[in-house]
């Protein structure tokens, strides 16, 4: 038994985060810093990364998305045109539609048969 506890473990010792990583995760995952990049500055694994700092992903995007939408709110509300249009777009679904409608003589429908003959008459004359 006493060989037992003087056996060393192999490979890496369990990751144990500190609180500076953890809002170091947070505030990054807000900038939109992309997983592969917060792993390489914490010098950890995608799962790692997803094991231990879940909430920190998850929170730091959801605070950058509450300020950029306070800020456009804001905006919107003040005034600003270009915001207004894209809150409406955005939030309110409206959108730009543009409708050609093409009809034949009087307002009727439109002879196919009319025009394949008009545009072959136009490929004939400009022989």
């Amino acid at each position: 038994m006493a060989n037992e506890k003087n056996k060393k473990k192999v490979g890496r010792p369990n990751f144990e985060p500190t609180e500076e990583q953890r809002k170091q995760v947070e505030t990054l995952s807000g900038f939109g810093i992309p997983i592969e990049q917060l792993c390489a500055y914490i010098n950890i694994n995608d799962d790692t990364l997803r094991k231990y700092f879940s909430d920190e992903l998850v929170k730091g995007k959801a605070k950058a998305n509450a300020k950029i939408a306070q800020t456009l709110f804001n905006k919107a509300t003040g005034g600003d045109t270009t915001a207004l249009i894209f809150w409406a777009k955005t939030q309110m679904r409206w959108k730009e539609t543009d409708k050609l409608e093409i009809t034949g003589k009087d307002d009727g429908p439109v002879e196919i048969s009319d025009a394949k003959q008009k545009l072959l008459a136009g490929l004939i004359n400009d022989k």
